[in-house]
């Protein structure tokens, strides 16, 4: 199946390096193997964008334990520094992403020419903005077991980009 949905629409590029590097946080170290069986890719998919984050500095190889596979993991910080450079990275590879699917809807297939993008604002206290935030990762998490095991997508499930910021609006 995987081979499938990479031959009628590979992943565009920063979705695998964002799946690549939640891995790494998540995992710690990852070999472009491991990374291909938990993500349903290539190994030589995997492989190419580990190497095009290291070139970036956004990833570094990590020691070998047997001396052929080859490890990597998030940079080691120099001194402790905030998690928002990863949250700046996501926010934008996710909006380069969006901007790439309003350029190129029209070439998709009709049946995934919609998308549900939407936007609003709520008033909430800060104990409801963190159980928005928990409802919204429990109804994504009922998904999550697809993108570790190809076996669990439906027939015809393709990735889809689930991107939701809740944060306070700030007065000016």
């Amino acid at each position: 199946m995987t081979e499938d949905l990479v031959r009628t629409g590979p992943l565009p590029e920063h979705a695998v390096r964002t799946a690549l590097l939640e891995l790494l946080a998540e995992h710690g170290t990852v070999t472009s193997t491991a990374a291909a069986a938990r993500l349903g890719l290539s190994s030589g998919l995997c492989s190419f964008h580990l190497r095009q984050l290291a070139r970036y500095g956004l990833i570094e190889e990590a020691p070998a334990t047997d001396g052929r596979a080859r490890p990597w993991r998030l940079p080691k910080p120099q001194e402790p520094s905030p998690a928002s450079e990863f949250d700046e990275l996501a926010r934008g590879l996710e909006d380069e992403s969006h901007q790439r699917w309003l350029a190129r809807r029209a070439d998709a297939p009709p049946e995934w020419q919609q998308d549900e993008a939407f936007s609003t604002v709520v008033y909430l206290t800060p104990a409801e903005l963190a159980a928005v935030g928990g409802e919204v990762r429990r109804l994504l998490a009922r998904y999550r077991d697809r993108e570790g095991d190809p076996a669990a997508r439906p027939a015809g499930a393709r990735p889809v980009a689930a991107v939701a910021r809740l944060f306070p609006l700030l007065d000016r």
